[in-house]
């Protein structure tokens, strides 16, 4: 008998399309906000990078999110992407 793989859902394929659709989304919004300005207004979200310093050991520790209209669009086609898998 043959292996079996298995196909689809799991949530590194839901991560994967989300980042994908976000990516693209952000930049056909860079692209078309020369032609529509309203798609220029983007909010960042997140935490500033934070250091914690213990003299034998630093560790660093940041994410930020810039979300925009078409990139949360891009976003949601991803994610219905993902749930037509």
């Amino acid at each position: 008998m043959g292996k079996t793989f298995r196909t689809g859902k799991g949530p590194v394929t839901l991560i994967i399309l989300l980042l994908a659709g976000g990516v693209i989304g952000s930049a056909l919004g860079q692209a078309m906000a020369h032609y529509l300005p309203v798609l220029k207004n983007f909010t960042t979200i997140g935490l500033n990078n934070t250091t914690f310093n213990l003299h034998f050991l630093q560790v660093s520790f940041g994410i930020t999110m810039s979300l925009g209209p078409v990139t949360g669009l891009g976003m949601i086609l991803g994610f219905l992407a993902y749930r037509k898998l």
